[in-house]
């Protein structure tokens, strides 16, 4: 494992570094030139995409405080000539973006948040056979220091995801609540210490995991989402809801996140792809 992805990350580095020479050795100027630009894209493009977003409808895995979606038809074809709909769903809804102003009154709101830091490296912090056994486990420092040895410091504006494998257990809300007779919600999530960090020490630009909150299932349960107002008031974003994280490596990757720009928004659905190194 460590050997695949060591291969990899050293892939990816020398598309990247080849992009990055393409994109400033035509010209004196650092600014990338037309043509480098396009070698830059051939580069990037030979990469394997990877999608990390569910799809989602009236039955998406969601928040237990939200309503579910509803779509309803306004135009049809055989009748109008066109095909249109209208979805009603709250903007945390399946794969989405949770900018700052989620929880923080005056910070970033969803179209505030800076187009470049929609392409970013990945890292992916890779849990989940403790969280097979223990599902209410929390990432800690141990993780990320072992991560760390394997592949060197997180870099600096990074996208940090958290694998659990918890979103092989979508589309069943039940299945991802984990919610046991007594009412408790049993799912993994982050800790403080790894987030402080993460965002203090490491300076990354935005986390994101399989679960339906930052926090884990038994601190949400109490209602409480410290950790996820802990990351919101660093006035960066984060992604709720990624799957197929255990299709990307641990390091070498890069991310590319977009989502609709709502005016003054608090959230909305995202898509979110993976560019890895083709094996």
């Amino acid at each position: 494992m460590s050997v695949h992805i060591r291969s990899g990350v050293l892939l990816l580095g020398t598309l990247l570094a080849a992009a990055s020479v393409a994109a400033i050795s035509a010209e004196p100027s650092t600014e990338p030139s037309a043509p480098s630009l396009q070698r830059a894209f051939a580069i990037l493009h030979g990469a394997q995409f990877i999608d990390l977003t569910h799809a989602f409808g009236p039955t998406t895995p969601h928040w237990k405080g939200f309503a579910p979606e509803t779509v309803t038809t306004l135009f049809t074809i055989p009748k109008d000539g066109f095909h249109a709909e209208s979805f009603c769903h709250p903007g945390q809804w399946g794969t989405h973006v949770d900018p700052p102003a989620h929880f923080h009154d005056g910070l970033k709101t969803v179209d505030q948040i800076d187009p470049r830091q929609f392409l970013l490296r990945l890292v992916v912090l890779d849990v989940h056979e403790k969280v097979a056994r223990n599902p209410d486990y929390v990432v800690t420092l141990d993780d990320v220091k072992a991560w760390e040895s394997r592949h060197g410091a997180i870099p600096a504006g990074a996208f940090v995801a958290l694998r659990t494998d918890w979103s092989k257990r979508w589309p069943d809300d039940a299945a991802m609540q984990n919610v046991d007779a007594q009412g408790v919600a049993h799912y993994p999530g982050w800790s403080k210490a790894v987030l402080q960090y993460l965002y203090e020490r490491r300076k990354i630009t935005a986390s994101g995991h399989e679960t339906t909150d930052t926090d884990p299932g038994l601190a949400v349960t109490r209602d409480d989402y410290s950790l996820e107002s802990y990351v919101l008031g660093t006035n960066h974003f984060q992604i709720e809801l990624l799957a197929n994280l255990d299709q990307v490596p641990e390091a070498g990757a890069l991310v590319m996140v977009s989502f609709p720009k709502p005016e003054n928004g608090s959230g909305f659905p995202a898509r979110v792809i993976a560019l890895a190194p083709k094996h």
